[in-house]
């Protein structure tokens, strides 16, 4: 008698636990269009599988939330593995967990605080799983550092979307930091505006002169981008450089380190090797609180139907955050563009500058630092021919010879191209137009 009185005294706290959401998903709320939404019920978000990528700054707020928001069937991916630098803000680790892998360690976590949350870890990266995997998810949360693997979620999710099979539409809720900023968006695929719409509101940084890196660098970043730029290319050039990777940032490392040395410069860690190879910019704890809470109050409408969503076809879709000076929000529509290479048409080729004095060689070089591109290891044909080939080292040593020509030598006024990159699932159309 004792037990099952114990056992009803749990499950009655349990209960308890869950009031406070129980009203809310049980009323209206103040913007609920009573025609379009239908309050929802606990079991919509109990049973929505969801997947969180990324288990840092981010993610470890994001999944704590979507725990605690009720979600039970959590998934998550990350490669990386606890460092120390870590632990001032990414909240789920201790200093014992150092050296294990951020995805395990977060989900074992969260599940011993909230009873009944079953979150179920990758450790690896989000290339490695096929469309199948993603296919299984209600939605998928970004808390991600690279804008590489937002673009490649990005072009997988858009390229799974079955007209005839609506539940192949998964959205997608993306959250970013940048210091004091940041920003939350939902993206339908096919639907709304994508990332690779925005991607011209992520510039990349400006390059160190080459000049610099090679012969005279004053700062250790110097040295790190060297060793990013010059030194991989020398000695790993059959290879591609995979950020995510620890044992190439460890090379990368070893090499900046020993270039720091030579120069007399101090200063080289790995950590900021990691962040002047990702472009990571310092995140400070309080930012990722507010934008993980923003993208998982989406999740939670997106599941209840309590409210409507950010992103709801002909609503404001992006929700920029400051608090450099004071607190400011701001939320506004970013409209799907129709050249978009991922989402707009296939028939409709987005134009691109291009001096026709300028080599083949500047081209692809530019195509890093473009706003609308951010290219880094391009392959580029015409309808025609093939100009520069970099997937494959044969057909690289048999178009190596056109990084010297002039692009009016290579291609007219007008004409398409397309450029395609290891990073991407997804190939680039342009149309040249001949300029400054």
């Amino acid at each position: 008698m004792a037990e099952i009185s114990t056992q009803e005294s749990s499950s009655e706290n349990s209960r308890a636990r869950w009031t406070y959401l129980d009203k809310i998903l049980n009323r209206p709320g103040p913007f609920t269009d009573p025609d379009a939404f239908i309050p929802g019920t606990k079991e919509s978000v109990e049973r929505a599988k969801i997947l969180v990528i990324g288990a840092g700054g981010l993610g470890c707020e994001i999944l704590k939330n979507l725990a605690l928001s009720g979600f039970k069937d959590i998934h998550v991916i990350d490669m990386d593995t606890i460092d120390v630098s870590n632990l001032n803000r990414q909240f789920l680790f201790r200093a014992s967990d150092v050296g294990s892998y951020k995805a395990t360690v977060a989900a074992r976590f969260v599940e011993s605080r909230v009873k009944g949350v079953k979150i179920t870890p990758y450790c690896g990266k989000i290339q490695d799983k096929d469309e199948e995997y993603y296919m299984q998810f209600a939605m998928i949360v970004c808390g991600l550092d690279s804008i590489e693997a937002r673009r490649w979620i990005n072009a997988t999710l858009v390229g799974m979307v079955d007209g005839s099979n609506p539940d192949s539409l998964k959205p997608l809720i993306d959250g970013g930091t940048e210091g004091f900023k940041g920003q939350a968006r939902v993206i339908l695929p096919t639907m709304t505006s994508c990332i690779e719409c925005q991607l011209d509101m992520h510039a990349p940084r400006a390059a160190v002169p080459l000049c610099t890196l090679a012969t005279i660098p004053r700062q250790p970043q110097h040295c790190i981008e060297w060793a990013h730029i010059i030194a991989w290319e020398e000695h790993r050039k059959d290879m591609t450089l995979d950020t995510d990777d620890p044992e190439h940032i460890t090379w990368l490392y070893t090499q900046a380190l020993a270039r720091a040395a030579e120069f007399n410069i101090p200063g080289v860690t790995y950590s900021m090797t990691q962040g002047v190879v990702k472009n990571i910019i310092p995140a400070i704890a309080s930012t990722n609180a507010i934008v993980a809470a923003a993208c998982c109050n989406e999740a939670f409408k997106l599941s209840s139907n309590t409210n409507p969503f950010l992103g709801f076809p002909g609503t404001e879709n992006y929700m920029m955050y400051t608090g450099d000076e004071s607190v400011y929000t701001y939320t506004f529509e970013h409209q799907k563009k129709d050249d978009c290479p991922v989402c707009g048409s296939d028939t409709i080729a987005r134009p691109i500058t291009v001096s026709p004095s300028s080599t083949l060689q500047d081209f692809v070089d530019g195509l890093a630092e473009r706003p609308e591109a951010q290219l880094k290891k391009p392959s580029i044909r015409t309808g025609s021919k093939s100009l520069y080939v970099q997937s494959m080292e044969s057909l690289e040593l048999q178009t190596r010879h056109n990084l010297e020509r002039k692009m009016s030598d290579l291609v007219d006024e007008g004409e398409e191209i397309v450029i395609t990159d290891r990073a991407f699932p997804t190939q680039f159309k342009y149309k040249v137009v001949f300029g400054k």
